[in-house]
């Protein structure tokens, strides 16, 4: 029996939904606060017929709606191998195909949201100019270890489909010889750089929305998750 078979052998329905009531009450909380603190621009103002309080909402809206189908994909899959029953050997392509536009539209939205914006946050023009220049370079050389070290596979969850992947070594190359976790800690910090750059309020709120909400998911579902697949379970 494989490691991920063994897995579904022992899991009860209960592990399906670990740390997703937590998930839910932050996503509230944090949908909440994000916006309490948004404002709305100058009547008027826009950018492709939404002002940047819309654009923002719809950046949360997308990110939710993303992290609630990551979340039961991965459980599903992890625990029943759903997607792999149902789409075979063309699983994990197929998710990479949902998951990868969901992923890229955040910086989009974001910057969208600064564009479109025309509350500023107030701070000295070059100190948001050299601090978020030098965040979006971060994130920008990070992602590139991403891709080049963490593979796509990984990122889109693929120890959770195939023994192989999940039998893999750490990555301890490029930005991973500082930290583990380079995707959330690092990537999503380029998001408060766009904010910076572009001086937008509205885009300064979203980043704190969208940095805060991705370590919901990873503590509420990928914690658990790498539990069972690395094996102090």
């Amino acid at each position: 029996m494989s490691h991920l078979s063994d897995i579904r052998a022992r899991s009860t329905w209960r592990d399906l939904v670990e740390g997703q009531p937590q998930h839910l009450a932050f996503a509230v909380l944090l949908t909440a606060g994000a916006l309490y603190f948004l404002i709305p621009p100058v009547e008027g103002s826009g950018l492709l017929w939404l002002d940047a309080r819309q654009w923002a909402v719809l950046s949360i809206a997308l990110a939710i709606a993303h992290q609630v189908i990551v979340a039961f994909v991965f459980r599903t899959q992890l625990h029943l191998n759903l997607v792999s029953r149902l789409l075979g050997d063309d699983d994990i392509r197929r998710w990479t195909l949902l998951f990868i536009p969901f992923l890229v539209l955040r910086p989009i939205t974001v910057i969208m949201t600064g564009w479109a914006d025309t509350v500023p946050i107030g701070l000295p023009p070059a100190v948001q100019w050299i601090v978020g220049a030098f965040l979006v370079a971060l994130a920008i050389v990070t992602m590139h270890s991403v891709l080049k070290h963490f593979t796509i596979r990984r990122a889109v969850g693929g120890d959770h489909f195939r023994d192989e992947i999940a039998a893999m070594p750490m990555v301890r190359e490029g930005m991973f010889k500082f930290t583990d976790n380079a995707m959330y800690g690092i990537v999503f910090g380029g998001l408060w750089g766009i904010a910076l750059m572009f001086n937008s309020w509205n885009a300064l709120v979203l980043a704190l929305f969208q940095h805060a909400y991705i370590w919901v998911h990873m503590y509420c579902t990928e914690k658990p998750d790498m539990e069972w697949i690395y094996g102090t379970r």
